[in-house]
């Protein structure tokens, strides 16, 4: 298992690489580092069934994304818009995430 460092970050833009959704892109719903896994929106979506309760009191079958492995997606730059690999570089002191085709930064400063 790798040590907790993930190049993809929650809110980005992604291109699934392999599987049944291959060639699709997606926003990045959720982080699992420790379990090195991506939520992206729209993307492996899985049916869970379920019983009534609460929160769904009809219950039935419902749609979810769930998890997949992290290398199967590549960041997309917001710059150059195309899939890239990313490079870490040091701006005003701190590490930051580079687009490797265009060199853009791939973190937005806010």
């Amino acid at each position: 298992m790798s040590q907790y460092k993930l190049k993809v970050k929650k809110d980005d833009t992604v291109l699934v690489l392999s599987g049944k959704d291959k060639g699709k892109q997606g926003k990045v719903l959720q982080a699992l580092p420790k379990k090195d896994k991506v939520v992206v929106e729209g993307i492996n979506k899985v049916k869970r069934h379920t019983k009534p309760n609460q929160n769904v009191p009809k219950g039935g079958i419902i749609p979810k994304e769930a998890p997949m492995h992290a290398s199967k997606v590549m960041i997309v730059c917001s710059a150059c818009s195309k899939p890239t690999r990313v490079a870490k570089k040091l701006v005003d002191g701190k590490m930051v995430r580079v687009c490797k085709k265009c060199g853009e930064l791939l973190d937005q400063t806010k």
